[in-house]
């Protein structure tokens, strides 16, 4: 796939994953492998991946996203683009049915300190990114959500976490149903970079 493409049409896919096409592990590991390359704080490779398959880990899991997921969008309702409310409570819905969880975690714990923690985030967030990259190449589609974070504790004792580990989100990976998306509506590129001083024109 050309590289601009790919770039610029990498969508947060929830509506259009495909619940019933099975993920095959070799497409996954190529996947993973290549979020491996990602640059990584100090050359530290302190992420952690956990794949889940088994439909009862997944629902354990998805109990806990439902539950926090309806909560945050019943808060949101009023304020919400109606579309990416639709498109949230979809995965809300479906969330035991999707194929594959990726569990991306990170050796650690974050400071509460901005440098720090910009550095802790920073080890893995490029990788997810390359992750997700490799992905959409292969026809497959994902979401970085953090729903299950606010039960992190429950969720590590599902997932058997060792302490000293974070979670970081959870990444619902399927097929797409659709073979192709169209760049995102973004606000221009005048409005939000500036040159040597805060709103500055970049040009």
């Amino acid at each position: 796939m050309e590289i601009d493409h790919l770039l610029s049409t990498t969508r947060a896919v929830r509506r259009k994953l495909d619940l019933d096409r099975p993920v095959e592990p070799a497409v996954l590991e190529a996947c993973l492998n290549l979020a491996l390359q990602a640059p990584t704080p100090g050359n530290a490779q302190a992420w952690r991946w956990l794949v889940v398959r088994d439909q009862g880990v997944k629902e354990r899991l998805g109990a806990l996203f439902r539950e926090v997921g309806e909560a945050y969008l019943a808060g949101k309702a009023a304020e919400a683009e109606p579309r990416a409310l639709a498109s949230g409570r979809h995965l809300i819905d479906v969330i035991e049915r999707v194929p594959v969880f990726v569990i991306p975690c990170l050796k650690g714990r974050p400071s509460g300190e901005n440098a720090t923690d910009a550095a802790f985030y920073g080890g893995i967030f490029p990788a997810v990114w390359n992750f997700q990259l490799a992905l959409r190449s292969r026809g497959l589609g994902s979401t970085l959500t953090t729903y299950h974070l606010s039960r992190e504790a429950e969720a590590a004792e599902i997932l058997g976490v060792p302490d000293g580990y974070t979670q970081v989100g959870l990444l619902p990976v399927a097929y797409t149903t659709v073979p192709d998306f169209k760049p995102a509506a973004r606000i221009p590129l005048s409005e939000v970079a500036y040159l040597d001083h805060w709103g500055a024109p970049l040009s």
